[in-house]
């Protein structure tokens, strides 16, 4: 049976998103006929999808230029996506199991009356797959129909991003679709930094409750600015107003994959650990010797982070 898989591209203000690369590391391992991509943007789009092609494993890249998708919402893309998902022949839609398809990839779902498999960590067949329950402590093995269209979505810290160096074919794609208008785009709210993306940087350092205070959470940025890291934080430290929503790691917080996580302050609870599972190095700082998360990391130092981070600054010059 030959397979032929869509990945809907992640972007945001005109670049795009590792996160596509993960996805298609994913697509890959189902062996399919051709992987294509579809990006989804404004009068940027080629641009977009002249960085998708580059991307191996890809074999054609379809870009819609549209002014409704300066700002995309789900309700206006997914409809686009059921009619190219149809009109291409597609076996597999892929998409991030990040923000943008979480909220998205449940639409295409619906639209075209197709199962769907959410997180995907492993594949074992075109559909059978590997997806973590119960904040990561357990791995369930699911299968989907053959028979029809499966749409999924990738957890992407369970992938490295896929190499570059392709040059697949890059072609335009008329999507004359009908979008619901009780949906539309009012504004944007979010936070911005010079710092790594926390979701993609190779490095990041979190503080948790016991950093006390969002005044002594500067010793946890002037330390990951030292070593050129992201910055997280527990959902302890989130709801005690330290740092903003968007820095929590955990279960239902961001899910990362790092090459090393080094964490100041936080204890382990079960929904914080679900977050890190993937991080290749994990070095745990906390006061409490019982802490759950020396259960878990590979380097754990028992101590005072606020005696702790300035002998590692001095370490590291």
């Amino acid at each position: 049976m030959s397979y032929k898989i869509l990945i809907i591209a992640d972007h945001l203000q005109g670049a795009l998103n590792e996160s596509t690369a993960r996805t298609i590391a994913c697509a890959q391992q189902i062996a399919p006929d051709a992987i294509d991509v579809l990006v989804l943007a404004d009068d940027g789009a080629a641009a977009i999808a002249a960085e998708a092609a580059r991307i191996d494993g890809v074999a054609t890249v379809y870009h819609a230029d549209d002014a409704a998708h300066a700002h995309p919402t789900a309700a206006v893309l997914a409809p686009r996506i059921a009619a190219a998902v149809e009109r291409g022949g597609y076996s597999h839609v892929l998409g991030p199991n990040t923000t943008f398809g979480k909220d998205l990839m449940p639409r295409v779902a619906a639209l075209l009356g197709a199962p769907m498999v959410t997180d995907i960590m492993a594949v074992h067949t075109p559909h059978e797959f590997d997806r973590p329950i119960y904040a990561g402590n357990a791995v369930n093995t699911v299968a989907a129909p053959a028979d029809r269209v499966l749409v999924a979505s990738v957890r992407c810290a369970s992938y490295p991003a896929a190499a570059g160096g392709n040059e697949a074919a890059i072609e335009p794609l008329e999507l004359d679709v009908e979008v619901p208008s009780h949906t539309r785009f009012v504004g944007l709210e979010q936070q911005t930094s010079d710092r790594p993306d926390l979701q993609t940087a190779p490095k990041v350092v979190s503080g948790g409750r016991g950093v006390g205070s969002e005044e002594n959470f500067r010793i946890i940025y002037n330390f990951a600015d030292k070593i050129g890291a992201a910055v997280g934080a527990s959902r302890a430290a989130v709801d005690a107003g330290y740092v903003p929503n968007d820095m929590q790691v955990g279960q239902t917080g961001k899910i990362i994959s790092p090459t090393l996580y080094i964490c100041f302050g936080i204890s382990g609870a079960i929904q914080h650990l679900a977050g890190i599972k993937d991080a290749g190095t994990i070095v745990a700082i906390n006061k409490d010797e019982d802490a759950p998360i020396f259960e878990i990391a590979d380097i754990g130092l028992v101590g005072d982070l606020f005696d702790i981070i300035p002998e590692l600054e001095r370490a590291v010059g």
